[in-house]
């Protein structure tokens, strides 16, 4: 073989033994609380250093008008979830819940009037969050929080976490409601707009001034940009209140209160759940 052949062969064998060799770098554990962004290993080493509380934000697939996405709870949850997680310093998040009741389908009544809405029946949801917090229950959590972003499915949150918290009464796991994540919403969100001087019609119960500041202030994609043109808007078109003032700067006003009041919250009931036995007694038939 000449000298030019046999470097070629040289330079072949080469690269092949250094791309047969070569393997890809291994990743490092993300600097996430999501559930979802880790290995099973590393859930496990989590929970074993004391990571013993999970979230479970539940959002919704629903209108909100003709100027924001369907999706608005689902995202906002995770995004508020995610920041109340690190705040308490040993949660993690689990993935949203986005399939919940939202109405019936023949005839189609409240938000599935509109399209592009989703919804389950509420015993289908009820055993989806059961089962959901029983499986983290079985890997060690000890501590399964439960938030909404939707006002419709509260009682059925806290349904869940009572029935939960008969069954786990002789474990050391607990299941907790946390009313402040929505009630926050409802009461000193409302508050600091009032005292801004915008009016109760104005802010509004479902795609209004609130609801759309808010939705801005966690991701500004959810909304329409012409929303602030928007118009004389109403029931017919899926809005309870006026839009057209919203920014993201209102919404922080939300999201700090959101924030602050559930993880408050979160902190007063597990404290409390390990003082006191926490079991509701089964309704009488």
């Amino acid at each position: 073989m000449d000298r030019p052949r046999r470097t070629l062969a040289t330079i072949a064998i080469l690269l092949i033994a250094a791309f047969g060799c070569a393997t890809p770098a291994a990743a490092q554990r993300p600097n996430s609380v999501f559930l979802e962004d880790l290995t099973w290993t590393e859930v496990q080493a989590s929970v074993a250093a004391g990571q013993t509380t999970i979230i479970i934000p539940v959002g919704g697939v629903e209108q909100s008008g003709p100027y924001m996405a369907l999706g608005k709870h689902d995202v906002r949850v995770r995004a508020l979830a995610e920041t109340i997680a690190r705040k308490l310093g040993n949660a993690l998040v689990a993935p949203v819940v986005a399939y919940v009741p939202e109405g019936d389908l023949d005839p189609p009544t409240e938000h599935m009037r509109f399209p592009g809405t989703i919804s389950v029946p509420t015993a289908a949801f009820r055993e989806m969050l059961k089962y959901a917090a029983r499986s983290f229950q079985l890997h060690g959590f000890k501590d399964v929080v439960l938030i909404g972003d939707h006002g419709g499915y509260q009682s059925d949150l806290k349904a869940v976490a009572d029935e939960l918290n008969r069954a786990w009464a002789k474990t050391p796991a607990r299941a907790h409601y946390i009313a402040a994540y929505y009630g926050a919403t409802q009461t000193a969100y409302v508050a600091a707009l009032r005292a801004r001087g915008y009016s109760t019609a104005e802010i509004g119960s479902h795609a209004g001034l609130a609801d759309t500041s808010l939705s801005l202030a966690v991701d500004p994609r959810l909304v329409r940009s012409g929303v602030h043109g928007a118009g004389q808007l109403g029931p017919a078109q899926g809005v309870f209140g006026d839009p057209r003032r919203a920014t993201a700067a209102l919404g922080q006003l939300g999201v700090s209160e959101i924030v602050r009041e559930t993880t408050l919250a979160i902190q007063a009931d597990i404290q409390s759940s390990r003082a006191t036995p926490r079991v509701t007694p089964a309704r009488k038939r």
